[in-house]
């Protein structure tokens, strides 16, 4: 049943692939278009997360990208940060798993973590790499160089191992022609007219007339008379319910299996580090392992989707998910790597160089966020993170938004407008910022430094500094005891009593905040009775 689960997961994943391809794809095209607005670094980065996000898949806009550079549109050193982009536009597929799990307050703060550290390690990479990417050039010339040293012959393609599994379900229900995507953005105006939707996907020789051909399509909208956004939609609300009933079912499958002394093995086997002088390498081959899983199923998104679920009910540890993540995104680079070695002689040097510059820039994201202990940031601001969405759940979907969408469209937006523009409203902004973290970080560390005023943030009005106000605003909208009882009702107050409860346990229980108890101490006992 659970092998029969995650393979309709994985398909349901393809399909949502699909969805976000027919609803956004054209747009995703003419994004690419305003080669202008290309050329600043920050739009380029911003532009790879958008068309990531529309297309749910990173290869299909790297080969976007590898298109445009080709035709002689885009440049190579253009091309970097559009690709550290689709970086961080790949990681909204697993935070969009996770928020499927928001019934349980404790396995969602574990799962919101678990994904969202990806998508730390991938921002963080960025605001480190693209400055001196910017300065340097360092990605480039590296990769430029590697280019020039090897004669590099077209070689045969990756295996497509997954998908030789998925085809026969996903291509019965949807089959699209993505180089539609790839002529919009290479300015082919006969594309624009073009339907996504693959009409002809199988040619015949009749027998008889050996000059004739036949072609007819075998999925299911192949005689559906509808625009691309209609089966865009209801592929997306098909999608979405498949991913979250398989999810649901998943985890309550593993919650029933993982039970007792299997649950004490499997956690030891996946979490326990090597011997004492050891200890060290055993994060490194969980990065091997996860880039070894990823280049199996060709897809970064599909694995860090498969293990958001198991970090949810507490069977892999944060600690032990991160380098398994990062990992991932080494193994989708050198499935990139072993596709642009297939491609066509005249292509061959542009889209090798581009999939190195994708391979280095996170070879050089671990290097900065994992060998040291100390330097491993994104675990501890995913945990703060999942511990603000398990008390405020609201603020999973305004996270996804904000992140993925509003946050990248307004820098697009002041991109257009010059960068004049995007300095003057950026900078002063960016100082903001930094001024509010040194001065949180002060605030816990040493306040003593700090004037009195600053010491905490309570001279300002209550919706600035906390989320309580705007969680009764929500509650209230969303909640039907709020909107039609009065807010004294006692059932509101014993809600709001129990969740004061639970916030004062998660307070003084802050170690089972990412361990579940169902997991340990119980069944850890009985074991070492069993063995007596």
């Amino acid at each position: 049943l659970l092998l029969g689960l995650l393979y309709v997961f994985v398909c349901s994943l393809d399909i949502l692939s699909s969805a976000f391809q027919l609803v956004g794809g054209k747009a995703a095209g003419d994004i690419f278009q305003d080669n202008a607005v290309l050329s600043n670094p920050v739009a380029g980065l911003v532009i790879g997360v958008l068309v990531t996000v529309l297309v749910q898949s990173s290869s299909t806009s790297s080969s976007i990208v590898v298109s445009m550079v080709s035709s002689g549109l885009l440049e190579v050193k253009s091309a970097v940060p559009i690709i550290m982009g689709a970086n961080i536009g790949t990681s909204v597929t697993n935070t969009i798993v996770a928020v499927m799990q928001a019934g349980d307050r404790n396995e969602f703060r574990r799962a919101f973590a678990g994904a969202t550290v990806h998508d730390f390690f991938n921002w963080l990479s960025v605001l480190v790499l693209l400055p001196l990417e910017v300065a340097s050039g360092y990605l480039y010339r590296l990769t430029k160089l590697i280019i020039d040293s090897f004669n590099i012959q077209t070689g045969a393609d990756a295996p497509d191992l997954l998908k030789v599994i998925t085809e026969p379900l996903t291509k019965n229900i949807i089959e699209l022609d993505t180089s539609v995507i790839r002529d919009i953005a290479t300015g082919d105006p006969a594309a624009r007219n073009k339907s996504l939707i693959k009409i002809w996907c199988k040619t015949k020789k009749v027998t008889s007339r050996p000059h004739l051909s036949l072609s007819s399509g075998t999925h299911m909208f192949v005689y559906a008379n509808l625009p691309d956004l209609a089966v865009g939609l209801i592929l997306l609300a098909l999608s979405l319910l498949a991913l979250c009933t398989c999810l649901i079912l998943i985890v309550k499958l593993l919650n029933s299996m993982l039970k007792g002394q299997v649950a004490v093995v499997i956690k030891k086997v996946l979490n326990t580090d090597f011997p004492f002088p050891f200890a060290w390498v055993t994060g490194y081959i969980a990065i091997l392992v996860g880039a070894g899983m990823t280049f199996i199923v060709q897809s970064s998104s599909v694995f860090t989707s498969a293990i958001t679920p198991l970090v949810g009910i507490g069977v892999i540890s944060l600690e032990r998910a991160y380098p398994l993540t990062l990992g991932s995104n080494i193994g989708t680079t050198t499935t990139a790597l072993l596709a642009a070695l297939a491609s066509p002689g005249e292509t061959l040097a542009n889209s090798l160089q581009i999939s190195l510059c994708h391979f280095f820039f996170n070879i050089s994201g671990i290097l900065l966020w994992y060998p040291i202990p100390f330097t491993r940031i994104p675990i501890r601001l995913a945990k703060a993170l999942g511990n603000r969405t398990a008390k405020y759940r609201w603020f999973a979907a305004l996270y996804l938004i904000l992140c993925f969408f509003l946050f990248p469209l307004l820098v697009l937006g002041l991109s257009i407008a010059g960068w004049q523009v995007l300095v003057g409203v950026g900078v002063p902004v960016l100082v903001f910022v930094i001024f509010v973290i040194i001065v949180n970080i002060m605030q816990k560390r040493c306040p003593r430094f700090l004037p009195s005023f600053l010491r905490s943030w309570n001279f300002l009005p209550k919706p600035l500094h906390s989320f309580k106000p705007w969680d009764k605003v929500v509650t209230a909208s969303m909640t039907f005891c709020r909107t039609r009882c009065c807010c004294c009702c006692k059932c509101c107050k014993e809600k709001e009593r129990d969740e004061e409860k639970d916030d004062m346990k998660t307070k003084d229980k802050s170690l089972e905040m990412y361990d579940n108890p169902a997991l340990t101490i119980e069944d850890e006992a009985k074991v070492t009775a069993t063995h007596l």
